[in-house]
């Protein structure tokens, strides 16, 4: 199966641009606003809700950054605008993290205000390892100010242990996930069951802290742990939440809502959408040949 993975990635530069984007049309919503918010009322009609993602990251100048933040208003005035039920990730990298860090924290701060007077929550993405003691530094500076916010944390890193011991007195908002990026053992668990492991630990810690979680993983064995742990703690419905990503899995969404669940689906649009894609492909070639048999298997 892996070899299948790496073979579907190698392939990509010689694959024509329709077919790739068919490929990556079943987790992209499309390229325009239009075409987010036609997918976020398909996900609402399902029974589930959204989070929507401007595809973009890594941006070169502080104009870029600029036009990328008022891409996210755009879409924080579209919610509200066409009130469907979606709240907005970013990432910071987009908004000129790497450009300035104190640039950044205004940039997303102006972003923030428009938020908070829509009264829309916003997620802080987290990226690959170069950024995350960045990201969770900006994130706490401007969470003092906008309390609807929350921040991603990542099972596979060795040092998230440490981050949620510093972040769990402020009963923040997470977004618990494996983890995507390409890192090294000296940084990141590599194994599927250590991996595992520090997913279920950090979310029993984060729920015995009270804090909402959004648990987001595709991994069955995951999802069958978080369930035993809601139970242990007796959570109503409205103290966390399932995430999973636009066209993965759409079978266990289904399950998962059918047992009562609340589940919000990722949804990134943009026109950036094959940079995003390929990339994705590269950093983690499982990802790759999941959806490429997703999309023949069409469950």
């Amino acid at each position: 199966m892996e070899t299948l993975n790496k073979l579907v990635v190698a392939s990509l530069p010689f694959v024509p641009l329709p077919v790739v984007r068919r490929l990556a049309s079943r987790y992209i919503a499309g390229e325009t606003l239009e075409d987010a918010v036609r997918t976020v009322r398909a996900v609402q009609a399902e029974g589930a809700c959204a989070t929507l993602d401007v595809l973009g990251e890594d941006v070169q100048t502080k104009e870029q950054a600029i036009a990328s933040r008022e891409q996210s208003v755009a879409t924080l005035r579209a919610i509200a605008r066409e009130r469907i039920d979606s709240n907005l990730s970013i990432k910071l990298t987009s908004l000129g993290l790497k450009l300035d860090p104190a640039f950044c924290l205004e940039n997303v701060r102006a972003l923030l205000e428009v938020a908070d007077e829509l009264g829309i929550f916003v997620r802080f993405d987290m990226e690959d390892s170069s950024v995350t003691t960045a990201t969770l530094e900006l994130f706490q500076a401007l969470h003092r100010d906008f309390s609807r916010t929350g921040v991603v944390l990542q099972a596979y890193l060795r040092r998230t242990e440490a981050d949620l011991r510093a972040l769990l007195p402020t009963l923040h908002n997470f977004r618990l996930v494996k983890g995507i990026y390409r890192e090294s053992a000296e940084i990141a668990f590599q194994g599927r069951e250590e991996i595992q492991q520090s997913f279920v630990r950090l979310l029993e810690q984060m729920l015995a802290g009270g804090c909402y979680v959004g648990i987001a993983t595709h991994d069955e064995v995951l999802v069958q742990a978080a369930e035993r742990s809601l139970r242990a703690h007796g959570l109503n419905r409205d103290q966390y939440e399932f995430q999973m990503l636009l066209g993965v899995l759409p079978g266990l969404r289904r399950r998962l809502i059918a047992a009562g669940h609340r589940v919000r689906v990722y949804v990134p649009f943009g026109p950036n959408w094959y940079g995003y894609s390929t990339r994705r492909f590269k950093e983690n070639p499982t990802v790759a040949g999941y959806v490429f048999r997703a999309l023949l298997r069409r469950d």
